[in-house]
């Protein structure tokens, strides 16, 4: 079949915030210039929101600078924050820092506890509103070029392809959109990010970036538990003092409560499993009062961005540009990105307008890094860059430098730190000790499968593993031999499985791909870099609902 083809003069790839705030800005600036201007978002998801995961407290600023009447039309920001806290844990207790020593980043006065994955679907409604076409359940699996090398578009993937990769009856091919402009909005490690970082060496002199793992849970807690707008974080237990990490807890809605933790995936550990260190969290004695006796209602997970300013990519490139996680534009320090992700999109789409009115097409929309080099994020950022580098020389020393850079220095220690990549952290299994992880109990902690089931997560089974293997005899040759597969641990939906003959010999790696809730972990941390992550049909995956 041949492809059919649509024109527009921007498509973005992605409906987080990034995108749709990016798709409402260009309807916005374009009604009031009384032009047309043309906007495609597509969505991996199969509706928008059902991918997004984020704790989430929410910082307004940029939800307000792009729909300013936000709360007359019923943004569901509806939980104000109410009470910080932060903790140290030990392993029976802990300690609280007083808010007057915290810095200003740990601070959330006047933002508010959110659901991301609901904002997103109400900006979805305001973006079809102003006119965007967004159809969901297309994902992005190939950029297009024209013969001057700028990016013409992408291609949707194709759908009712057999596990052979040959054609099904159900077989549909891709559809190509073209756009004099696009917006890549994927996320934390996009697909089609990764191959655009390549090609146009986008990365030549920034740091590497890195990463953490975010696994969350939504309880409904009984209702005498319940602080409505409390803000919790915690660091220490049950990670050492060596491994970055910490934990969230919001309590938001009707007697909900966002409980997740996040650990650096520069940890060096292969033993080291992100999902069992959650569960374990949940068992403190300062967090499990708050879960006794609730339900959880959903589990997922994520990878994040956290290099921070240091390791932004170049921004455009002929006929595009990254925005939001795609380009990581998360404020580790301040564990928010839903803001800076909104202001990122709005920057983009303000230059791609006015190249639009001046008759531009396919060139580098260079206003988009001017206009972030002199904005209020750019500054945020700045603010934070060491924070990452910081932390990630352990806990205790991490924390103090950290405090003086924020404290005394104000965020402008005249240093930047370095980073180097996660996957070269891991250190090989003769070198450490395996964790002696507890059984989950069933009230608080839990196995993956019954986690992954929470995620409402579908893969259509006859189609190409998503899941790919440069070179399939590195998993036993290298992973197992060397780091006794630690993608059975990092990986937190039960995907990689070494399975063996009864008597133990012939392993082999099991790809348990429907289980895959598209975190992109994997991709990440392999400390061999042999897995890669594509899209799998469109609209697969998680289904997250109030995540």
């Amino acid at each position: 079949m041949q492809r059919e083809s649509m024109e527009f003069d921007v498509v973005i790839v992605g409906g987080g915030p990034a995108g749709l705030a990016a798709a409402i800005r260009l309807k916005q600036l374009a009604a009031r210039a009384g032009r047309e201007v043309s906007v495609c978002l597509i969505e991996k998801g199969a509706e928008i929101g059902a991918h997004i995961l984020s704790g989430a407290v929410m910082d307004p600023r940029a939800l307000t600078e792009l729909i300013p009447d936000w709360a007359a039309r019923g943004a569901p920001l509806d939980t104000p924050v109410s009470e910080d806290r932060f903790l140290f844990l030990t392993e029976s207790g802990g300690y609280r820092v007083p808010n007057a020593l915290l810095p200003g980043c740990f601070l959330n006065h006047g933002n508010y506890v959110v659901s991301l994955g609901n904002v997103c679907r109400w900006l979805g409604r305001e973006a079809e509103a102003l006119g965007v076409e967004i159809y969901p359940g297309f994902a992005g699996a190939e950029v297009l070029y024209h013969e001057d090398g700028s990016v013409k578009g992408v291609v949707t993937g194709e759908l009712g392809v057999g596990r052979d990769g040959q054609p099904t009856a159900a077989y549909q091919p891709g559809m190509e959109l073209h756009a004099r402009y696009t917006l890549f909005a994927e996320g934390c490690r996009g697909h089609l990010g990764k191959q655009l970082e390549a090609r146009f060496h986008l990365r030549n002199g920034a740091d590497p970036q890195v990463y953490g793992i975010g696994l969350k849970e939504l309880w409904e807690i009984r209702p005498e538990r319940h602080r409505p707008g409390l803000v919790m974080h915690s660091v220490g237990w049950p990670l050492d003092a060596h491994t970055y990490g910490g934990s969230f807890l919001y309590h938001f809605g009707d007697n909900l409560v966002s409980i997740g933790f996040v650990v650096g995936l520069n940890y060096s550990n292969p033993y080291l499993s992100p999902y069992e260190e959650f569960q374990r969290y949940k068992t403190h004695p300062l967090v499990r009062p708050f879960l006794e006796g609730g339900k959880r209602l959903g589990y997922g997970a994520r990878a994040i961005t956290a290099g921070g300013l240091q390791a932004l990519p170049k921004l455009v490139f002929p006929g595009g540009a990254l925005i939001g996680d795609d380009a990581g534009f998360l404020n580790a320090a301040r564990i928010k990105g839903s803001h800076a992700a909104l202001k990122s999109g709005m920057l983009a789409a303000e230059a791609a307008f006015d190249a639009l009115g001046a008759g531009r097409s396919g060139d580098e929309l260079t206003a988009y890094p001017q206009a972030f080099r002199a904005s209020w994020l750019y500054e945020e950022l700045y603010r934070a860059r060491n924070f990452k580098p910081w932390l990630g020389k352990g806990l205790y020393l991490g924390s103090v430098m950290f405090g003086v850079d924020q404290l005394l220095l104000r965020g402008r220690a005249p240093w930047t730190l370095r980073l180097t990549p996660d996957h070269t952290k891991l250190k090989k299994a003769a070198e450490c000790r395996p964790i002696d992880y507890p059984k989950p109990d069933g009230v608080v902690s839990f196995d993956r499968l019954s986690s992954v089931f929470l995620s409402n997560t579908n893969h259509e089974e006859n189609q190409p593993c998503h899941l790919q293997l440069k070179d399939p005899e590195v998993p036993i040759a290298l992973n197992l031999r060397l780091y006794d597969a630690p993608e059975q641990r990092y990986c937190p939906a039960g995907v990689y499985e070494i399975v063996r003959e009864p008597d133990g010999s012939s392993p082999r790696l099991q790809i348990n791909a429907q289980n895959c809730v598209h975190c992109k972990t994997c991709d990440i941390k392999d400390p061999t870099q042999n897995i890669v992550w594509v899209p799998p049909q469109g609209g697969e995956g998680p289904m997250y609902v109030n995540m």
